[in-house]
């Protein structure tokens, strides 16, 4: 199959974008590709819309897995592309349409020549953008009957030359959380704030306290304010109920569940002071994405024999990636894929991934499904 059957498929997907559990239709055309291309095995459903086809050697082996994702944003796109999304208010601007469509090229070099040893794995996965599909299919039973001796899986990176290659030993991309801390104290008249418990005092207090509380670890971690709210819009009333939300952050996952703690407790200990109820809610929650240094080894030695434009970047990046989950269950190497200098940033509603890349991206895979089987 051609550069322009895969570019097209890519476009297509494009034009019909389904975001986070709602990727039915797309898991329905990934699909009908692969029905041409006879895998040995086909789990539907997995972890949700998430599928996978399985690519079975003669000799016993390793199993590979690569893995791209399903779903899009729920975000309108302002780009003008003749395959613009036909779905008002959800495009695909993160590049998952792009990421599909490299493991659909990796899936046509797999069926015209198998591999020699064990199995390798075609992953797609759904929920991506909200944090959820990696723990779904981790969770799901049938994902025992793929479970993989080493996990791939690449990221498109505007910003840097189209087709660089961004490698990075230990932590590729941060973990993240999202917090809402809902405080519950009792409603009075304004007149008479004396009479009921307002959270405005405790809110203040842990927007103060809470940013700074990274400063006690050692690497780099990060608390942000994104939302506080206190009571409604009543001028005769003081408030009896707030709410603040944050996003926390980190490259190391111990700083990260320990920067939670540290949260929480803080929390309790100011709602307490002030006599209010505190409750948490998660959401949005990835792990770090850590590269094992064996998987590494392969992959990097493949880019290199390649001849890729390759950089080694210093720092992780402070962005997060579902695909963290992988490596704690797993060896897993996660790689960027420049997207161009000028390309639009991720999630920007003129974003477009470039469809050039598609090539790259799929050489590099299939030297990694050829070293590790054959």
């Amino acid at each position: 199959m051609s550069i322009s059957t895969l570019k097209n498929l890519r476009q297509y997907l494009h034009q019909n974008p389904e975001i986070a559990g709602e990727e039915s239709a797309t898991a329905e055309k990934i699909s009908a590709f692969f029905a041409n291309l006879q895998p040995d095995q086909i789990i539907h459903n997995l972890g949700g819309n998430g599928l996978a086809f399985i690519f079975k050697g003669k000799n016993p082996g390793p199993r590979s897995l690569f893995r791209a994702e399903l779903d899009a944003l729920p975000i309108q796109e302002t780009g003008e592309p003749n395959y613009k999304s036909q779905t008002n208010g959800k495009a695909h601007l993160c590049g998952h349409d792009g990421h599909m469509t490299i493991i659909c090229g990796l899936g046509e070099k797999l069926a015209a020549q198998r591999p020699e040893n064990g199995e390798v794995v075609l992953l797609f996965q759904p929920s991506e953008e909200t944090g959820e599909g990696a723990s779904r299919i981790l969770g799901d039973p049938q994902f025992q009957q793929i479970k993989p001796d080493y996990a791939f899986a690449l990221h498109n990176l505007p910003g840097f030359p189209l087709h660089q290659l961004v490698t990075r030993k230990g932590t590729f991309a941060a973990g993240s959380t999202g917090l809402t801390i809902s405080l519950t104290g009792k409603t009075s008249h304004a007149a008479h704030p004396d009479a009921g418990i307002n959270p405005a005092f405790a809110i203040a207090k842990l927007i103060q306290i809470l940013p700074k509380l990274p400063g006690k670890l050692k690497t780099f971690a990060l608390v942000t304010v994104i939302h506080a709210e206190i009571g409604r819009l009543a001028f005769g009333t003081s408030a009896g109920k707030g709410s603040l939300s944050l996003t926390i952050r980190a490259f190391d996952q111990n700083d990260l569940e320990g920067l939670i703690e540290m949260i929480t407790e803080e929390a309790k200990r100011i709602s307490s002071a002030e006599k209010l109820g505190c409750e948490f809610s998660f959401v949005e929650s990835f792990a770090v994405s850590k590269n094992d240094p064996k998987a590494a080894e392969i992959a990097e030695g493949v880019m290199k024999v390649l001849g890729l434009d390759i950089i080694d970047k210093s720092e992780p990046f402070r962005w997060s990636e579902d695909f963290g989950l992988f490596s704690q269950s797993c060896p897993a190497y996660l790689f960027g894929l420049g997207s161009g200098e000028n390309c639009p940033q991720l999630h920007e509603p003129t974003y477009d991934f470039p469809d050039e890349i598609i090539k790259t991206g799929v050489r590099i895979f299939e030297g990694i499904a050829r070293k590790v089987n054959g």
